[in-house]
Formats: structure tokens, sequence, C-alpha cells
């Protein structure tokens, strides 16, 4: 950072009122993101987390992270994952492959399966109705599938308008969206690294859409690409805004940007350090009054990293991530089972409690 920290008289009075529940300004989130107290920052946000969590538990899934296809025309910057059509080590996954995916998590205590891939210009919607409703009619599973990017490109594939792409899909099975795909919800930023890929604003519609319809979504950023602290702080502003309209969004995670991805542009992104991440976490719990829980991103961070967001607002660690691929493809691949989770998390000296997708309590340990 270089602008020079604020002064700790300055930050106190809005640390105070963010912890109590009070809410705070762009202003003074920036000032927060450029404080260089991040113990106070730490204190705040964790009064923050137990005003909607119980101190003592965090929650973790068991669940699947499939990635049905990598063919995408979407060309991000940062995406280390993707091929483009026609390129040899493209692929689009089997009904018979998905199947067998579900159910070893299945047998492992999973509940749910997050399905994402690339925005394939050969799969229109009755591909992802065959698919879905197939899988619902087999497993007993939770299908968190399709960020927004991919909904809006399979209605326009589809020739369909975003209101039918929804209610078609969730007809089929599709139960919740995943955030994945907001970046920076700043249109500057997304010209710079993901130019075809949705505008902030189709974005935050696609989430509109869906809460409207009565499903619920996750929230996303992932920041250290060419955005200024003022645009993450817009970002944050974009989500509280729309959690106002519906209350929609069930919990949030953010993460630093990976720089193994191969990015185009890689001198340009920012050397995002353990404190940076820790600092973005606790601003994000304190700006996003209207959100209940927080995930800590041990995956890009490491366990180690991710254990400790648990004293600095986190009461969720996410999933034990049976596969991962996308961030896997950028050269980070942190990955637990239950057992592991479980002793991660009574490490700190808090209970681990197994959830659903909809924060439903599975199994208590």
């Amino acid at each position: 950072m270089t602008t020079a920290a604020p002064p700790q008289a300055e930050i106190t009075p809005i640390l105070d009122r963010a912890a109590g529940g009070g809410r705070i300004s762009d202003e003074e989130a920036l000032a927060l993101l450029r404080s260089d107290d991040l113990v106070a920052l730490g204190e705040a946000a964790a009064a923050a987390r137990a005003r909607t969590s119980d101190d003592d538990e965090v929650t973790f899934i068991v669940d699947r992270n499939v990635n049905y296809t990598n063919f995408c025309i979407t060309d991000c910057d940062f995406c280390a994952f993707y091929r483009l059509p026609r390129d040899p080590e493209g692929y689009v996954l089997s009904k018979k492959v998905i199947f067998q995916k579900i159910e070893e998590t299945l047998d492992l205590g999973g509940t749910a399966l997050l399905l994402q891939g690339g925005h394939h210009p050969g799969l229109q919607i009755e591909w992802y109705e065959d698919l879905f409703s197939d899988i619902k009619s087999r497993y007993p599973i939770h299908l968190h599938a399709l960020s927004p990017s991919e909904i809006l490109h399979i209605a326009h594939f589809s020739k369909l308008s975003l209101e039918e792409t929804m209610e078609r899909l969730r007809a089929a099975g599709h139960d919740s969206v995943p955030g994945g795909g907001a970046e920076i919800l700043v249109d500057r930023v997304r010209e710079v690294i993901a130019p075809k890929k949705t505008k902030s604003d189709e974005w935050l519609e696609v989430m509109r859409v869906a809460h409207r319809a009565g499903m619920s979504t996750t929230a996303t950023m992932m920041y250290g690409t060419v955005e200024t602290l003022q645009e993450r702080i817009e970002h944050l502003r974009r989500l509280r805004d729309l959690q106002d309209e519906h209350q929609g969004f069930r919990a949030f995670v953010c993460w630093s940007y990976q720089s193994g991805g191969g990015s185009r542009r890689g001198d340009d992104h920012q050397h995002a350090t353990a404190a940076d991440y820790l600092r973005m976490l606790t601003v994000s719990r304190l700006y996003l009054d209207n959100f209940e829980h927080f995930q800590s991103s041990w995956v890009t961070q490491g366990l180690r990293i991710g254990q400790l967001a648990l004293a600095f607002g986190c009461d969720d660690m996410g999933s034990i991530m049976i596969e991962e691929n996308v961030v896997r493809a950028a050269g980070t691949a942190f990955r637990l089972d239950t057992e592991r989770m479980v002793s991660a998390i009574e490490a700190t000296g808090r209970r681990a409690v197994q959830r659903d997708t909809l924060y439903r309590t599975v199994r208590r340990f």
C-alpha cells in the first residue's frame, strides 16, 4: 500500500461502530483498508462474527467441485484452466464420469455437487436440463451449479431470456448459484482482465433474478489484479446494495489472484501477502453488515492462514475440496479430507460442524 495509513484516532470509532453492527461508508471502509493495525481490524471483525454465529463452532461442507468442461471462448487473462474450442486438451465430461464422481462424493458423506465449467459454444440449455434432471432422478444431492456468467452464456446461445433460462434450469434440478466470475464488479477492471465476460451489471442481474426466484446464492471477490482499493470497495458496495434488496446471498468468500495462471499481464498484477488477505477479509466482514456467513479461503491461502482467518471474521471453512481444478491449474493445490478438516478446526479451539449448502447442520464432531 503506497498511501499512508490513517491515524488510529480516525480508525477506532469506525471499528467500534462496525463491530456493533453499524453500517460504515465507502470512505470509512477505504480508511480501514489502508490501516496498518491488523490486530484491531481482526478484533472488530471477530466481534461482528459473534453477532451472527456461534464463536465456539466452525462449519464446513463435504462436496465436490466438478468442472464439466474446460472449453471456453471467454479467454480470461487470469485463467490457466480453460482451453479454446478444438484444443486437444479440451474436454466435456460424460454423464457416466459425472455420475461416478457423484457416487464417490456421496460415499464420502458429501451433500452437494459444485458444478461449473467454461463457456462452451456448443452446449445449449437442453444439454443442462438433460444432465440436471438425470442427476436428480438418481441421486439425493444438492446442485450448486453454474456461475452467473455461465447462465448468461447459456441464455445467449439458447436464444432465451435470463428469466426463462433460470426457470428452466431450476425446474430441471438447479438448486443454487455459486458466486464465481465476480472477480471485481467494476467494468474498468473487467475490461482489462476479462473483456469477453459478463459486465458488472449483468453478473448482478443474474443474482437478482435468482434471488427473486427464491434461489440462494453466494458472493465472491478475486482481488489483486489491476484494481484499486477504491474499486474493491465499489465491489463490496454493489454486493451490499443487492443484499439489501432480497437477502439472497448466504455467504461471502474472497481470495487473492493466483499468479501461477500464466497471465499475459503478469507484471500488472499485484503481489498479495497473507496480511493483505486478512485485511481484505476483515474489511469485507465489517462492510458487508447484511451477510451472515464468511468463508475462509484456505484453498488459495494455505491451511495455516485459513485457520487464522477464523479469528478475523470467518465462521466457515468452506469445502474439503474432494476435487478442484481451476485454482490447481494456477499452481495452488491445497486439499483436505474430513478428518484433517475437523482436526484443523479443533486446533483453533473450536468445534467442527459439517453443514450442507444452505448451512443446515449435517453432523457435529
